[in-house]
């Protein structure tokens, strides 16, 4: 199988040994994002779902460079430092995939990278 890797500027570069995506077959399989400004590489937003919208925007900056969409996520992973933001994140999260469904988790975790509040993940057919 060949294994690709996706990268664009449009989205924060990878701030470890990974990369923004990876093309597998027909699969893509995309690294956490949280809310960096790709330009800035500093966090966006005050609030989860402030993070939220810029976490969403940078997956779609992701997916439209590896060929896909955010109307092709297979499933996410939602990462959460308080459940007490779960529902602010998912009236952002419903608001970018509308009608579209993606299988999810959604975890509490001590803590993400930078200090971020909220943290999304994918895997989506290309």
């Amino acid at each position: 199988m060949n294994l690709e890797p996706v990268h664009t500027d449009s989205a924060p570069a990878a701030i470890g040994p990974y990369s923004q995506a990876i093309k597998a077959g027909d699969l893509l399989f995309c690294s956490g994002q949280v809310s960096l400004d790709p330009a800035t590489m500093e966090l966006v937003g005050s609030t989860a779902a402030e993070q939220a919208e810029q976490v969403m925007k940078n997956l779609a900056a992701v997916l439209e460079a590896a060929g896909s969409g955010l109307d092709r996520v297979i499933r996410t992973t939602v990462y959460l430092t308080t459940m007490a933001d779960f529902v602010a994140v998912n009236e952002v999260y419903a608001r970018h995939f509308g009608d579209h469904r993606p299988a999810r988790a959604a975890i509490a975790v001590r803590q993400l990278p930078k200090d971020a509040l909220v943290e999304i993940d994918c895997i989506a057919a290309s």
